[in-house]
């Protein structure tokens, strides 16, 4: 992964309050002769550096200036400082968000999906590696050929799974995968294909008109976290903008076990897939947020 430093400091503007060293997660900075000095050979480029600075002396040139610039709406570029958002307003926002199964035939505008990524990337990632990838299916016939993809790789797995002998002679060896399946899958997914080639109904996007697969290229020091991490940012951005969306695990569990299918809309190899976001109009309103199971947290002391 690229560490190298493009922190670059304005000696004119350094006041030398060490409010940037004071932040640095890789000690790249310091102070010297009462002014900031890049003395470290590694950066994140995180720019908590240039966001602190009161006088604007820091820059960091990896950063891309136009990553925030939206298309579909302006942002507001200030700092929300801490404590200074109605956390009622966040709480009401993520209940509100459901998985919606029920979509219009309206096509999402490409920049909106376009947006909805940028704003996927303002997630935090390990190490700031940010090694996300998204690919955009922008319309029903793209959704519909993933669709088809992922519907074959099922077909073929329940012919496999139909097997006794297979199934009980792989649990035997300790890979019990197929069984598992077979126990808890296997029924669901025939019904589904079975609709799907009577009636044309499909379960698996829900007629959702476009879709955002997210994944990580390698390097990443946690790419399912930050992959999931942006995928949640995603859904939320969706929803103040009008949309509905489902995650499709069915697609993921697909795209990980034959490679083929990434291949098919383009996606390299060496990535991992995470998260596969159906999305588009929705066709369904409610009339209250949604609920969730009694948590009891554990609390932990020495």
């Amino acid at each position: 992964m690229n560490r190298s430093v493009s922190t670059r400091i304005d000696p004119e503007r350094c006041i030398g309050c060490g409010l940037c060293v004071q932040v640095c997660p890789s000690g790249t900075l310091s102070i010297q002769d009462e002014k900031a000095v890049v003395t470290g050979n590694r950066s994140l480029a995180c720019e908590h550096c240039a966001a602190v600075c009161p006088t604007e002396a820091v820059e960091v040139t990896a950063v891309d200036d136009d990553a925030f610039s939206f298309k579909t709406f302006e942002a507001d570029e200030a700092w929300l400082p801490h404590g200074e958002y109605d956390t009622a307003r966040l709480v009401r926002l993520m209940r509100s968000r459901r998985s919606c199964r029920n979509y219009t035939d309206a096509p999402v505008d490409r920049a909106v999906l376009e947006d909805l990524v940028r704003i996927g990337t303002t997630a935090p990632s390990g190490t700031n590696s940010q090694k996300w990838t998204f690919t955009i299916l922008s319309d029903r016939q793209a959704v519909m050929a993933l669709g088809e993809r992922i519907g074959m790789f099922f077909r073929k797995l329940n012919q496999l799974a139909e097997k006794p002998l297979l199934r009980k002679g792989l649990k035997l060896i300790g890979k019990g995968q197929l069984d598992a399946y077979h126990r808890e899958h296997y029924q669901i997914v025939r019904d589904a294909l079975a609709e799907w080639e009577r009636t044309g109904q499909e379960r698996l996007f829900h007629g959702a008109s476009s879709a955002i697969v997210v994944g990580s290229e390698l390097g990443a020091s946690c790419p399912m976290e930050d992959a999931l991490l942006a995928t949640q940012n995603i859904l939320l951005a969706a929803h103040t903008m009008g949309l509905g969306t489902c995650l499709v695990g069915f697609a993921v569990e697909a795209m990980r076990n034959d490679l083929g299918i990434q291949r098919f809309i383009g996606i390299p190899d060496e990535e991992s897939i995470y998260a596969v976001i159906a999305m588009g109009h929705p066709d369904e309103t409610y009339q209250r947020p949604a609920g969730r199971r009694k948590v009891v947290p554990r609390h932990w002391h020495p």
